[in-house]
C-alpha cells in the first residue's frame, strides 16, 4: 500500500491531510485535532482562538492591495465519524487511521477515513499557510462535534464572524455547489397507560408485521415517497374487519430514517382470526398497488404467538391508532425556488410500547422556520387531542436557496471559467451548518462545495484525488474573483 499522501497534489492540502488522519477526532473527542489546527495558526503567525463550544477561529489579513474585498469565512468541521470493520481491532480515540493511495482514490484500512471533513479542514490550512495567494480579509472558522448534533454551529456566538461571505467545505460531490439545506425540529410523543389482563379465552394472540419496505435517509429519501411501515402497520390496525386488542408495538427505529419495519402484538376473536388474515393479505395487495414502481418487496403477515399477560386499555389503544393514522407523515411541501426540492417534510420515525408508555417520535424539516414550527405545533395539537404529551426539542434553522446569490453568481463563473462548463447548483433537505450559523449570521452570503467522497460514515470512505485537485483550483481561484465590498 502507498501510504505517501504527500507526494500527491495539491502538496499543501495532503501535507495537512496526512497530519490530520494520525490525529484522533472522533466526535467529542478533538482536542488534539483542535491543537493541531491552533499550533498551525500561531506558527503562522495568525490570529488564532477556541471558544467556548470549541470551536476553532482564524483570521488572516487581506493580501496587500485586497483589503476592499467582501470577507470570507471559510468553514469546516473538526470531527469524523468512527466506523470500522468487525474484524478491525481499532481504537479511534488513541489510533491514528492508517490512510493509503489505491488507484485514483485515498481510502483507510478497514476504518472511516474522515476525508469528511478532514479535506475541508487541510484545504483550510492550505489557505492560511499559502502566501502565494491572492485574497480579501480571510476567516477561518473550525467548528466542534458536528457529526453527532452540530454542538459547534449551536454554541457560536454572534459577533465573531467579520466577513460577508461563508464558504462551507463540506459537500460531497465535485462540481455541484449547495445553496440551501432543510432545518430540523424533533416531535417527542408520550401515551401513558397502565396495562389490563388479557382476555383469557375466545381470543386469540397474533403478531402482525410489516417488512421489506426500501426505507432511507428521511432527509434525501423522502422525496422518493417510500411507505412508512409505520403509518402502513397502523392504517390496517384502523381499517381492520373485526374487533383488534393492541398488547404491543414496535415500529421503526432511528430518528432520520424511513422506517422499513414495524410490528404489534394484538388479539383478535378466535372465530374471527381468519377474516383478520383475509384482510390483511388484501390490504398487503392494496398497498402494493399504491406503491407499484416505488416498494416491490412489501410484506405484510401476520402469525400466531404467544399470549401476552397485559395489553393496553382500550381508551389508549384506540386514541393511538387514530392519531398515528392523522399524523402527518412524507413530504409536506415542494420548494418554488428550485424544482425538485422539498421543502417540508415529516417523518414518524419510531413508535414503540414497554407496557406502561407508548413512545412516538417524528423528525420535521423545513427550510422555512415558520413552517417548521406550525407542522410542529399541529402535530403536537392532534396528539393532545389524542390525550398524549407533546414536546418538541432539537430546533435549528434551515437555510432557504437564494438563487440571486452574488456568491452563487461569482462561483458560478469561476467554475465555468476553470472547468469549461456549469457547476450543478442545488439543495439538500438535510442538515448542514450553515442552517445554524446563518441564524446568528443573517447578512451571511452562503455556498457549500467540496471534492466527491464516496460512501462517507462506512469504513469504505473514500475520496477522489484528482477532484481534491479541482476542489482546491476551485476554492482559490473563488477567492481571486470576490466582489469589492
Amino acid at each position: 500500500m502507498d501510504r505517501n499522501l504527500t507526494a500527491l497534489k495539491p502538496t499543501l492540502v495532503w501535507k495537512h491531510f496526512a497530519e490530520i488522519v494520525r490525529i484522533p477526532r472522533p466526535s467529542s473527542h478533538e482536542e488534539q485535532i483542535r491543537r493541531y489546527v491552533l499550533d498551525t495558526a500561531h506558527k503562522l503567525g495568525l490570529e488564532a482562538h477556541e471558544d467556548e463550544a470549541h470551536n476553532v477561529y482564524v483570521r488572516k489579513a487581506a493580501t496587500p492591495g485586497w483589503e476592499n474585498r467582501k470577507g470570507v469565512v471559510l468553514q469546516a468541521h473538526l470531527d469524523m465519524v468512527p466506523q470500522k470493520n468487525n474484524d478491525k481491532v481499532f481504537d479511534f480515540t488513541k489510533d491514528p487511521i492508517d490512510a493509503y493511495i489505491d488507484g485514483e482514490w485515498v481510502t483507510a484500512d478497514g476504518t472511516t477515513l474522515g476525508a469528511d471533513d478532514g479535506i475541508g479542514v487541510a484545504a483550510i490550512l492550505a489557505v492560511l499557510e499559502d502566501d502565494t495567494l491572492q485574497h480579501g480579509p480571510l476567516e477561518a472558522l473550525f467548528t466542534a462535534t458536528e457529526e453527532t448534533g452540530m454542538d459547534g454551529a449551536f454554541g457560536l456566538k454572534g459577533g465573531l464572524l467579520q466577513g460577508d461571505i461563508l464558504l462551507n467545505l463540506d459537500s460531497e460531490t465535485e462540481g455541484e455547489l449547495y445553496v440551501g439545506c432543510a432545518g430540523g425540529l424533533d416531535a417527542n410523543m408520550l401515551f401513558d397507560y397502565a396495562e389490563v389482563p388479557t382476555p383469557a379465552e375466545d381470543y386469540s394472540a397474533v403478531k402482525v408485521t410489516v417488512k421489506g419496505l426500501k426505507g432511507g435517509h428521511s432527509g434525501i429519501q423522502i422525496v422518493c415517497q417510500r411507505a412508512n411501515a409505520n403509518k402502513v402497520l397502523f392504517r390496517f390496525l384502523n381499517e381492520a374487519p373485526c374487533e383488534v386488542l393492541l398488547a404491543s408495538v414496535d415500529g421503526g427505529g432511528l430518528r432520520n430514517a424511513i422506517p422499513r419495519e414495524a410490528e404489534a402484538t394484538v388479539l383478535v376473536p378466535t372465530e374471527e382470526l381468519g377474516t383478520f388474515t383475509e384482510a390483511l393479505a388484501a390490504y398487503r395487495e392494496v398497498i402494493a398497488a399504491e406503491y407499484a414502481g416505488i416498494e416491490d418487496s412489501i410484506e405484510m403477515f401476520a402469525g400466531e404467538c404467544g399470549r401476552p399477560a397485559g395489553m393496553m386499555p382500550a381508551k389508549t389503544a384506540d386514541a393511538l391508532v387514530r392519531a398515528v393514522v392523522a399524523c402527518p407523515d412524507g413530504v409536506q411541501k415542494m420548494s418554488k425556488a428550485m424544482e425538485g426540492l422539498v421543502q417540508t417534510s415529516t417523518n414518524l420515525a419510531r413508535v414503540v410500547s414497554d407496557g406502561r408508555t407508548v413512545k412516538l417520535q417524528c423528525l420535521l424539516r423545513s427550510s422555512v422556520r415558520s413552517e417548521k414550527r406550525a407542522l410542529g405545533e399541529a402535530i403536537e395539537a392532534l396528539f393532545a387531542l389524542a390525550g398524549a404529551q407533546t414536546e418538541l426539542t432539537g430546533e435549528y434553522d434551515g437555510w432557504n436557496p437564494d438563487m440571486s446569490s452574488p456568491i452563487l453568481k461569482a462561483m458560478t463563473a469561476s467554475y465555468e471559467r476553470l472547468f469549461g462548463r456549469k457547476p450543478h447548483v442545488t439543495a439538500i433537505h438535510a442538515g448542514l451548518e450553515c442552517g445554524i450559523i446563518g441564524s446568528n449570521y443573517p447578512g451571511l452570503d452562503m455556498i457549500s462545495f467540496g471534492p466527491t467522497i464516496c460512501y462517507p460514515h462506512s469504513p469504505d470512505e473514500k475520496v477522489e484525488i484528482a477532484s481534491v485537485v479541482k476542489f482546491y483550483d476551485f476554492l482559490t481561484d473563488t477567492l481571486r474573483h470576490i466582489p469589492e465590498k
